[in-house]
């Protein structure tokens, strides 16, 4: 190791403390995450990062089609303009029902605590390569968890956000800027779960146990939050207008003329 990675290394530590305390092992992953971002993408010219729905604990190949089309389309477009992206997730809530309940609180105060983790990250990683771009997607509860970590970071950092379906209870709290993209329909059915229609929320809810036992029986599982389905809560990068306004904002921003500069406008 280079005398110059153990100094990052040391602040990426130092960071950690700050952030976790005493806390051994969080401050010893983050620490580690960290590292390894850098790492991967000081070759790159963008950090996309990937922000599930939902609690936030789903690995990429587990989220739902759409959640996954929109990501991949993202990615792809990013590279016909030129680019060579990293695309990592971050996970904001662990995967047992205690973890669940002890985030809860956190969700409802517009995940402030959460948020300051991936805005100290995105921070971290601008601040040692000058001429990254980082790109947040999310959706659903990430896209709100997303237009949080934006608030929390600093108006001249590189960093643009795309948030898609923002859940209802988090839109008053929403601040869109020109670094932000935030869809609140599909361009076909409107977004129930932007609009506030609890009885079609409720519709969803009361299928979705249905849903998941015949996807068992069928040999094909899938997680019980895949199967509730609710009214135009669906950004499938194969619906134009989404695909327009997602593609339309990359090209506003990265364009080629703006290929090595800042990309900010």
């Amino acid at each position: 190791m280079t005398a110059d990675y153990l100094a990052l290394q040391e602040e990426a530590h130092h960071l950690a403390r700050q952030l976790f305390g005493q806390q051994a092992e969080k401050v010893a992953a983050f620490t580690d995450r960290l590292m390894d971002i850098y790492t991967r993408v000081r070759d790159k010219d963008f950090l996309l990062i990937h922000n599930p729905g939902g609690w936030g604990n789903n690995v990429l190949e587990h989220c739902i089609q759409w959640e996954r089309n929109v990501v991949a389309g993202t990615c792809a477009t990013i590279e016909r303009l030129g680019y060579t992206p990293l695309l990592v997730q971050h996970l904001r809530s662990g995967t047992s029902w205690w973890e669940r309940i002890r985030d809860m609180r956190d969700q409802f105060g517009f995940f402030a605590a959460k948020a300051r983790l991936l805005a100290t990250e995105v921070e971290f990683i601008t601040g040692h390569l000058d001429n990254l771009k980082v790109v947040l997607i999310g959706a659903s509860q990430g896209a709100a968890f997303v237009n949080a970590v934006m608030q929390q970071l600093p108006s001249l950092q590189p960093v643009y956000s795309i948030e898609l379906g923002m859940f209802f209870p988090y839109i008053s709290r929403r601040v869109i800027t020109e670094r932000t993209l935030s869809l609140d329909w599909n361009g076909m059915v409107p977004d129930a779960a932007v609009r506030r229609d609890l009885m079609a929320g409720f519709r969803a809810y009361t299928a979705a146990p249905f849903r998941w036992a015949m996807r068992w029986l069928q040999g094909r599982p899938v997680k019980f939050s895949n199967c509730v389905n609710v009214r135009g809560h669906n950004y499938d990068w194969g619906y134009p207008y989404v695909q327009r306004r997602v593609v339309d904002f990359l090209e506003t921003n990265f364009g080629n003329d703006t290929k090595g500069e800042s990309g900010m406008r």
